[in-house]
């Protein structure tokens, strides 16, 4: 059945009259939109052992920025990543084993960690033609949740609504496991099925890292450097943990409050993670960028971007919203950690790959950016480049299309709200229900006759 479009148009600009809210209302309730208190800082609903997001201090009521840290289960991610580097090693795993268990793993445990997610990476023929291939979708979040969903029907021996934390474990590690392997044969089922390209599914190397797995199955010769391999995982660590209060891993928080199984929790993360004011935002900078340097003749000339950067700030350009994607954040201000690591190890890749022209661009719109938006916002705190800016940078250096940012993003957090699945369930707080004003007066009924 097709419906009248005249008719939506008009039930649909009914719904807009009756559901509009003044917004001046807000204020007057004192509602805390998005959970956030005027001072831009997080409304506070909730403790956490997992992650933590320094971006400012409150002394004497008031919001003081400092530079930016981030920290998983107390240790400072800048102090695994140099370990990373100066070990020559891969970090995502370790990572991972230090989100779920709250420490650092031994030689002997990691060892025995990395080989318990490489037994789990293959997917069952079963599952892989059932959940992936048979239906494959153009969105591949929209792949992957389903994909997770479908896992709910192959759980490992046992009740798959199992709330234990031991099954929750078990369940978490398949799923970590699984979900770069589901990103990634998601990705080849969309390009054959959809945009007519040759079909190759490659098996996961137990042996290798996530990150080498991930550039293995979605290229075709399945080729690599080591540098690549390594940005990918410096990207995979800087996006397994951002706090609570993201709007993915509160979603977690707030399904597995109800008592619903992992599958569910887990997929409802990934579909909040779709939406593009939150796992998007890489895809945004990318885009603003292919706009400057369409737009501007010179775009190593620093001024020329500047003049293009004030006419978007100004409206007149990119998406017309008068933001400067890649730049400000809702907890750093003086400086975004991931931004400055990611952009260190960019930096390698641009001279490898003879990208050096972009890097600089990059580089101008975090310079100069800043201050064109604080001269249209004088209230504004600092404002410095986030971890999108660069993100969307490294990922097209590493040729992975644009398709799969958003699914490397899961990827990544996948651990996180696995560990945020837990900490819900092991602290046994009440099923998440926060209040809301009803704005109506009681009416009457009216029956249908008199109406």
């Amino acid at each position: 059945m097709t419906i009248d479009r005249k008719w939506l148009e008009a039930r649909a600009n009914d719904i807009r009259k009756v559901d509009f809210i003044d917004p001046a209302l807000y204020r007057k309730y004192n509602v805390k939109r998005g959970l956030r208190n005027e001072d831009g800082t997080g409304v506070l609903v909730g403790l956490t052992t997992i992650g933590n997001v320094h971006g400012y201090v409150v002394s004497e009521g008031e919001k003081q920025a400092v530079p930016g840290e981030l920290y998983y289960r107390g240790i400072n991610v800048k102090d695994i990543v140099r370990a990373d580097k100066r070990e020559h090693r891969f970090g995502y795993e370790e990572t991972a084993y230090l989100l779920l268990f709250g420490e650092l793993p031994t030689m002997r445990q990691l060892i025995g960690w990395k080989n318990m997610l490489g037994a789990y990476r293959k997917l069952s023929d079963g599952f892989k033609e059932n959940a992936i291939m048979r239906n494959p979708s153009k969105d591949l979040m929209n792949a992957m949740a389903r994909a997770v969903l479908f896992a709910y029907a192959f759980d490992p021996e046992g009740d798959p609504d199992d709330i234990s934390i031991e099954k929750c474990l078990e369940q978490s590690i398949d799923l970590i496991g699984t979900l770069p392997t589901i990103a990634a044969y998601a990705f080849q089922a969309k390009q054959h099925y959809h945009n007519g390209a040759s079909l190759f599914l490659r098996n996961p190397d137990p042996k290798k890292s996530t990150a080498e797995n991930i550039l293995s199955m979605i290229r075709a010769d399945g080729k690599y450097t080591k540098l690549e391999a390594e940005t990918l995982d410096l990207a995979l660590i800087l996006h397994a943990e951002h706090g609570g209060g993201n709007n993915s891993s509160f979603t977690t928080h707030v399904v597995t409050s109800s008592f619903t199984d992992i599958y569910s929790s887990i997929a409802a993360s990934i579909l909040s993670l779709k939406g593009s004011r939150h796992g998007g935002a890489n895809l945004r900078v990318m885009r603003q960028m292919e706009e400057i340097k369409r737009n501007v003749k010179d775009w190593t000339h620093q001024q020329s971007v500047v003049k293009y950067l004030e006419k978007i700030a100004d409206k007149k350009a990119g998406d017309h919203t008068g933001l400067i994607y890649g730049l400000g954040h809702a907890v750093y201000t003086i400086s975004d950690p991931r931004a400055q690591m990611l952009k260190s190890k960019a930096e390698h890749l641009a001279k490898e790959k003879g990208r050096m022209d972009d890097m600089r661009l990059f580089e101008c719109v975090e310079a100069l950016g800043p201050a064109i938006i604080k001269a249209r916002h004088p209230r504004a705190e600092d404002v410095c480049a986030n971890v999108d800016l660069y993100s969307g940078l490294v990922y097209d250096m590493l040729g992975i299309p644009k398709d799969l940012y958003t699914p490397l993003f899961a990827v990544a957090r996948c651990v996180s709200w696995c560990a945020h699945r837990m900490e819900e369930l092991i602290n046994h707080g009440p099923i998440i229900r926060p209040a809301y004003k009803p704005l109506f007066h009681p009416k009457k009924y009216v029956s249908l006759k008199d109406r």
